[in-house]
């Protein structure tokens, strides 16, 4: 019998590739493997016995009946002094500030890898499972299993690649002791439905780290970067969040190595930012996500997107805590820089991911109900908005998402020609922008005025 996940989430390009209905099966009937797009999906290589349904009970793009508002209630609801806000979910104190030691080498202020590294030094965990590089060609970034501080700052920066969890979640299965795991928001979700019908992860994974997260990436975003880089050779290595002493932090660039020790460089501003903000080589599941802050997590990290640090080519971190144990981590943390923040700062440096993951996703979900797709229900309702602007913003972005799939697998790639391909969009948004710049300046003059 064929698992059920296959035919609920990834036949309907629903799946983020997260990789716990493998790592969980107890028939073993699944394998995560590299789809055409580039992302990572859940493949029958075993007939499925059991017929548990576990697979969809822990898939975080399934209706389980559960949704981060529960998820959320049940760990940190009677935590004393907790806070609740429909943008972050649960949360005991904010913070700016960032790790000297570890931030040079971070993609922003370095506070996820002094935390992992804190929490194995203080003897709260054993183990700490982040996202490393492999130098493997064909999987540039994986899962693993760290013991050691010295091994976590082998992963630190952002990995703007497909990964998945099946590996290191049997890991924890069959090895017991006390882990840390840092995730994005629907990794932690898929985790936390994991742990409520499993008690070894529930006993075993003790303190989780979320990262906010806009959208994943396909592998094939960066073979399109490298491609508009100038990388000629195989890639081995990349490094996506450098830094520059002469540039601003939001201007960080990609560094990628080959097989044949060319280095090539690119930089935000150079090309970067047009297919990211505009969703290129974004996976379907990710138009269906309302979680911005990781709001399963004990603990979430992000970058300062504020002006009044951003402009600091170092980095900063902006940090969200919901568990007194990570919160007594940050208290005793003598080496760090971190200083409280209003959460309502926290709130307006991510307000861009909040637009497209709360009005723009209610009306992406209109769209899907209107020609009959196969949605998960979320905590945002669907709606059909009377702004023209987000409209055209929203199915304008959907059909480059589309096409640039779609033209980086369907043959050789090239990055000039599907640049190319997307001028006629892309300018249109921009008129848009433009447009609704113009016809937004009088109204803000007049609220200015009227308060």
């Amino acid at each position: 019998m064929r698992p059920a996940i296959l035919s609920s989430v990834v036949d309907h390009d629903l799946c983020i590739g997260c990789g716990l209905c493998a790592g969980m099966c107890p028939d073993n009937a699944l394998k995560m493997q590299f789809n055409k797009f580039g992302e990572y999906n859940p493949v029958s290589v075993n007939e499925c016995k059991t017929k548990c349904g576990l697979c969809l009970k822990i898939c975080p793009f399934t209706d389980s009946g559960e949704n981060e508002d529960t998820i959320g209630k049940r760990l940190y609801g009677e935590i004393p002094g907790i806070q609740h806000l429909p943008e972050t979910g649960y949360y005991l104190a904010s913070y700016v500030g960032y790790s000297e030691k570890h931030r040079l080498n971070s993609a922003s202020g370095g506070i996820a890898t002094w935390l992992l590294e804190a929490l194995l030094v203080e003897r709260i965990v054993d183990h700490a499972i982040c996202v490393a590089p492999t130098k493997d060609p064909d999987k540039l970034f994986s899962f693993q299993v760290f013991d050691t501080p010295e091994e976590v700052r082998t992963g630190a920066g952002s990995a703007y690649y497909p990964v998945e969890m099946s590996g290191v979640i049997r890991h924890v299965l069959d090895h017991p002791g006390r882990y840390v795991i840092t995730g994005l928001p629907c990794f932690i979700k898929a985790i936390r439905l994991a742990q409520h019908r499993n008690k070894k992860l529930q006993d075993r994974i003790v303190v989780t780290i979320g990262l906010v997260c806009g959208q994943l990436k396909s592998r094939h975003f960066t073979d399109y970067i490298a491609a508009l880089a100038g990388v000629k050779g195989k890639v081995m290595s990349v490094r996506y969040r450098g830094k520059s002493p002469d540039q601003p932090a939001s201007n960080f660039h990609y560094s990628f190595m080959t097989t044949d020790g060319e280095e090539q460089r690119i930089y935000w501003n150079n090309g970067i930012s047009e297919a990211w903000t505009n969703r290129w080589f974004t996976p379907n599941a990710c138009n269906y996500c309302d979680d911005v802050f990781a709001e399963c997590a004990d603990v979430v990290c992000m970058d300062a997107w504020l002006p009044e640090y951003s402009g600091d080519s170092r980095g900063m971190n902006l940090v969200l805590v919901r568990s007194p144990v990570v919160q007594k981590v940050i208290g005793d943390g003598a080496t760090t820089t971190l200083n409280l923040i209003l959460v309502e700062k926290i709130i307006q440096s991510q307000a861009g991911v909040l637009a497209v993951k709360r009005p723009q996703l209610m009306y992406r979900l209109y769209i899907a109900h209107q020609i009959g797709l196969q949605v998960p229900g979320k905590r945002v309702l669907p709606s059909k908005t009377s702004n023209i602007f987000l409209q055209q913003e929203v199915l304008l972005k959907e059909r480059m998402r589309v096409v640039s799939r779609e033209i980086w697998s369907a043959g050789v790639p090239d990055a000039e020609r599907l640049r190319e391909t997307m001028q006629h969009d892309l300018k249109r948004l921009t008129c848009r922008r433009q447009v609704s710049k113009f016809i937004s300046f009088p109204i803000q003059i007049i609220r200015h005025v009227l308060r």
